[in-house]
């Protein structure tokens, strides 16, 4: 099968851009079923905006699902960023937080508090009194 460049116009801009036979083998081994809709500049110019923090479904209007529903433990009513399933406890976030396991608890808020040095500083003239004492003890070795 032969292809030849063909002039296609874009949606956004209106302009016309060649969609290259090159291009047009790519997409028959990609099995894309649609011709491209937008010129490079344009397609570009989405996709940066696309990439750009502040710019997902909620900057666009679409909000996430929340469902409302009642806490398995403490009964609670509170909202959840998912559909619950047939089954399986819902928790609110108090009950979450105290139902974690106590090390992973720990480890966060080990990692939250600085840690305190593990030993303390040892005075100049300890160190060197004990260094003679190790160094007639154990003679260097002879070169």
């Amino acid at each position: 099968m032969e292809f030849v460049d063909r002039l296609l116009t874009c949606v956004d801009c209106g302009g016309e851009f060649v969609f290259t036979a090159g291009e047009q083998l790519f997409f028959l081994d990609k099995q894309f079923k649609n011709d491209p809709k937008r010129c490079k500049p344009c397609k570009s110019r989405r996709s940066a905006t696309a990439s750009v923090p502040g710019a997902g479904p909620a900057a666009a209007g679409i909000s996430r699902t929340e469902t409302r529903t009642e806490c398995s433990q403490c009964g609670v009513s509170t909202t959840v960023p998912f559909k619950p399933t047939q089954g399986r406890p819902v928790l609110c976030r108090q009950c979450f937080k105290s139902t974690r396991p106590a090390s992973a608890a720990a480890d966060t808020v080990a990692a939250s508090t600085p840690s305190a040095p593990v030993s303390a500083p040892v005075p100049a003239a300890v160190t060197a009194g004990q260094e003679q004492a190790d160094l007639s003890a154990h003679p260097s070795p002879a070169a």
